[in-house]
């Protein structure tokens, strides 16, 4: 037996609409048909797809707050870090760049899961 692809994550939000604002217009990934009756939304990032369960009573939990990118989170590559970085701070987004020295920055939804976005 053997794993052949990676085909989603999945990630939970309270506000459904919150959620779609902050993936489909800040950072502007494609939304995708989603053929199922529960509240979600459903992203394409290459092969791979991103999926949002809305779920009122989730409360995103930071083990390390000093380091983002020590806690659980979805790594996204771009080509204009820059750009990104510009567009999340004039939409009152938080983040912290990485502490690696990496062309990197740590960002959080809307409910609080942790976004890494790469310069690719």
């Amino acid at each position: 037996m053997a794993m052949t692809h990676y085909l989603h994550t999945a990630l939970l939000v309270t506000d459904l609409a919150r959620a779609t604002e902050f993936y489909g217009e800040i950072l502007g990934l494609p939304p995708v048909e989603r053929p199922l009756s529960y509240a979600g939304a459903w992203y394409q990032l290459g092969e791979q797809q991103l999926h949002l369960i809305a779920a009122v009573d989730y409360q995103a939990t930071l083990h390390n707050p000093a380091q983002w990118g020590r806690n659980p989170h979805l790594a996204l590559g771009t080509l204009d870090l820059a750009a990104v970085k510009a567009k999340l701070l004039a939409s009152g987004y938080e983040l912290q760049m990485s502490s690696s020295g990496r062309a990197a920055l740590f960002t959080r939804d809307p409910d609080g899961n942790v976004i890494e976005i790469s310069q690719v």
